[in-house]
């Protein structure tokens, strides 16, 4: 007999977040065993207080538009389970008849796919759960890459690319600039950088991650060497820095006075700030920051081609997954060649993202841990594609 799908879209949005979305709405819509397809409004919250919507009654353009459509058109939450919610979370199964439970995000998300998936079985309710990957910050175990990572990588090159040009003329007056992208526990999208560079002097002279814990010291000498080398300094930082007492670089003088029950995103001060404070007690120069913070979630303008296919064929592949009974697993990306980029489609169990953080190789960070490697950009230029090439005056003097 036939059951009801629901999709959920949970954690921060990306520019190709709603491509899996419409994957898994025109697939299911077509397959046999299902018999409407659900939408949870802001996630599972949306779930647990019955803001439940039928996707099969939006027009087909409109789905299909969703495939170019940034942010999360579902609505998110970042809300973390508790005991009390698992037995409400089972009698709405049952009272919407759902069968095929889908949800797209990163691995707070699939902790929650899987504590589901586990209650409905111990309860013998029969459930099909899949997860759908997504999260900017590349750091999902069990997948080579995650949609969502590629265009917000391009997003943060690209940024870096026009604004190092910008820092650069602008020398004389700002000595220094400080971009902070986001990543909490991993560098993956502050090292995305690093595909602005094409020649020493260009921006970013130094990517600082969490994987690599700074001194004081170490910061205000890189920085003062890179002015003394190129008479101005470009720094890109993760939001989740870290000195190498383990306190974050972004940490308030004062303590939050509040608390929060969520997965996700940072809350209270800024690593660029102070990093861009630090700088300026040190050496005295003017300088500037630039904290794109979630605009790399969904910049659909700059979103990259691949990451778009990607999206969409991880949203099919789950119903598909689904509909030859398969439950408890991750769709995931397994590359088989970086030139020319080739991957293929494959499962990891929901148990071995969950909650888990991938954090870059070893193999990826430089020597001195304030920049990459060139196996880094290898692994990343295939995803985020070919950027712009600008014009250069030579500067010939006039005699």
């Amino acid at each position: 007999m036939k059951k009801n799908a629901i999709i959920g879209q949970l954690g921060g949005p990306t520019s190709v977040i709603n491509a899996s979305l419409a994957g898994l709405i025109q697939e299911g819509l077509q397959s046999r065993k299902m018999n409407h397809i659900l939408g949870m409004r802001d996630g599972i919250v949306g779930f647990l207080e019955d803001r439940i919507i039928d996707l099969g009654k939006e027009d087909p353009k409109v789905i299909d538009a969703l495939r170019h459509t940034p942010s999360s058109a579902l609505g998110s939450c970042r809300y973390i389970l508790q005991e009390k919610d698992f037995p409400h979370i089972l009698k709405q199964m049952q009272k919407y008849d759902i069968g095929y439970f889908f949800l797209i995000g990163g691995n707070g998300t699939m902790q929650i796919n899987h504590q589901i998936e586990e209650y409905c079985r111990g309860n013998n309710y029969p459930l099909i759960a899949i997860g759908v990957p997504k999260t900017v910050d590349n750091d999902l175990c069990g997948t080579d890459h995650a949609p969502g990572f590629a265009s917000a990588a391009r997003y943060i090159s690209l940024s870096v690319q026009q604004a190092g040009r910008l820092a650069r003329d602008m020398q004389s007056v700002d000595k220094y600039v400080v971009l902070q992208t986001v990543g909490r526990n991993t560098g993956w999208l502050a090292a995305s950088a690093a595909l602005a560079k094409k020649r020493e002097s260009d921006a970013p002279h130094l990517i600082y991650i969490p994987e690599r814990p700074l001194t004081r010291e170490k910061l205000l000498f890189d920085v003062t060497d890179c002015i003394a080398k190129y008479g101005w300094v470009y720094l890109v930082c993760g939001e989740g820095i870290l000195w190498q007492d383990k306190s974050a670089v972004a940490d308030l003088p004062f303590k939050k006075k509040h608390t929060t029950s969520e997965y996700g995103a940072m809350g209270g001060g800024s690593a660029a700030l102070n990093l861009h404070k630090l700088i300026y007690q040190k050496t005295n120069f003017r300088g500037e920051f630039q904290i794109t913070e979630s605009l790399s979630m969904c910049a659909i303008d700059r979103v990259s081609e691949i990451d778009l296919e990607e999206a969409y064929a991880c949203g099919v592949e789950a119903i598909k997954l689904a509909e030859e009974g398969v439950s408890g697993v991750m769709v995931s990306i397994f590359r088989t060649s970086s030139s020319p980029y080739r991957a293929e489609l494959t499962t990891v169990p929901l148990k071995e993202a969950a909650l888990k953080i991938k954090p870059m190789d070893d193999k990826y960070i430089s020597a001195e841990g304030n920049f990459v490697t060139q196996e880094y950009v290898d692994y990343l230029k295939p995803l985020v594609g070919e950027l712009p090439a600008y014009s250069e005056l030579n500067y010939i003097k006039f005699e």
